[in-house]
């Protein structure tokens, strides 16, 4: 019986039935994988060298913030080009340019740029991934659970990372950590390479080519697409006003030293959020149903900031990691169906770009909301610093509730147009 016979055919794990969601799936877990034990080892390291709160939230900023240059500056590649070949060249890239910052003693002032040009180089995948999903997972519903599954199964990647990569690092060098990182990447292209079919580049006219113009031009038509609809435009605040609440991973190290907890409570902390994340994508895929889902986006995004302000006065860890792990329930609960919609709703020929902009922006606002929380607690505290992203997050998840109107979702997406 042919898997699209019904609603439900396509649920749970008969996504994997297809043979490039396979991999594109393992492709970006092990990648993942390799990222969260390296994110450890920068964070010990760099803690470990300097002793100072803002210097590891600055280094861990770095593996999230320069990915909105890479989405504005580099998103058009996954409409030009074949998007599959987009994803091996950029692995291979990242995997080269990991591997310097293995060296023991690299400086802060080396180590940073390398950094700021590995997240870069993830935009450009991201936006080809994203864009390819539609063509893998062809029906609405699928669609929908592709994104559920795949946030399930990376948010258990980053509690492994999280969680096993204090163990590992008893037992291996923050050196040896990373450079198993630039392994995944490797991996992950061979994975791409030969588990993803080639198709065309979608978008037409004078691909690969065009000078300055052309780019300029291809910018500018990603970011328009998503502005000038009120829908993508919204669906994209909501994604980018959730990252906000990853912040306090990159406070557990501090935090935990203020509450007087080991070092095992650092990994605990750091994989409340993605333990959370799964709960939640698990809930809105099978038990919220469909046509409630992208009404609750912007509620469920406010209320996820309330346990993050109740959790700056709560003195006990395990509780913290409870509240920091509903936080995370209710930001998957939001960013699945959000994630969806907007990939559906954008024109194929811009979707590399329209979503490049929106995952870079996603990981954008992660590492501002990482940097400001990272300095706001080297002056006060870690737990008023967690206190104030969550205020901070529900404030604005506020603002877009009152202003987002009564806006259609039927409305079409109006494509720019291009100019000579």
């Amino acid at each position: 019986m042919p898997s699209t016979t019904g609603p439900r055919s396509t649920a749970g794990a008969s996504v994997f039935r297809l043979p490039e969601f396979r991999a594109l799936w393992a492709a970006e877990l092990v990648s993942i994988c390799g990222d969260q034990l390296a994110r450890v080892a920068f964070s010990v390291l760099v803690y470990g060298r300097t002793g100072s709160a803002a210097w590891a939230a600055v280094v861990y900023a770095l593996t999230f913030l320069p990915a909105l240059l890479g989405g504005v500056l580099l998103g058009w590649v996954a409409d030009r080009f074949r998007r599959r070949e987009v994803m091996v060249v950029a692995d291979l890239a990242r995997a080269l340019l990991v591997v310097p910052l293995a060296v023991p003693g690299i400086p802060l002032a080396l180590l940073c740029p390398l950094l700021v040009l590995v997240v870069v180089l993830a935009s450009p995948h991201s936006a080809a991934q994203g864009a390819l999903l539609p063509e893998v997972l062809r029906d609405e519903d699928s669609l929908e659970r592709g994104f559920a599954v795949r946030q399930i199964t990376n948010q258990t990647a980053q509690i492994a990372g999280f969680a096993a990569g204090g163990a590992l690092l008893v037992l291996i060098s923050p050196t040896v950590a990373i450079l198993a990182n630039a392994g995944t990447f490797l991996l992950s292209a061979l994975l791409v390479r030969f588990g993803v079919r080639s198709r065309q580049a979608p978008a037409s006219g004078d691909a690969g080519g065009g000078g300055v113009r052309t780019w300029l031009r291809d910018i500018g038509d990603g970011a328009r697409t998503v502005a000038a609809h009120p829908r993508l435009r919204t669906l994209a605040l909501a994604v980018w006003l959730v990252g906000c609440y990853v912040a306090p991973e990159a406070l557990a190290a501090p935090l935990a030293d203020e509450m007087g907890a080991g070092p095992a409570s650092v990994g605990l902390l750091m994989a409340a959020d993605p333990a959370g994340s799964v709960l939640g994508a698990v809930v809105v895929s099978r038990w919220v149903p469909e046509a409630w889902r992208e009404r609750l986006i912007i509620p469920f995004a406010l209320v996820a900031g309330v346990p993050l302000v109740v959790s700056a006065f709560t003195p006990w860890t395990g509780a913290v990691v409870a509240l920091w792990a509903l936080t995370g329930a209710l930001c998957t609960a939001a960013l699945v169906p959000a994630q969806a919609a907007f990939v559906r709703t954008t024109p194929v020929d811009m979707r590399g770009r329209a979503t490049g902009l929106a995952a870079s922006g996603l990981i954008a606002a992660q590492g501002l909301a990482i940097l400001v929380c990272g300095l706001l607690a080297e002056s006060s505290t870690a737990a008023l610093a967690v206190a104030a992203c969550g205020a901070g997050g529900l404030l604005l998840a506020a603002g877009l509730m009152v202003t987002r109107g009564a806006r259609s979702a039927l409305d079409p997406v109006p494509v720019p147009a291009r100019d000579g």
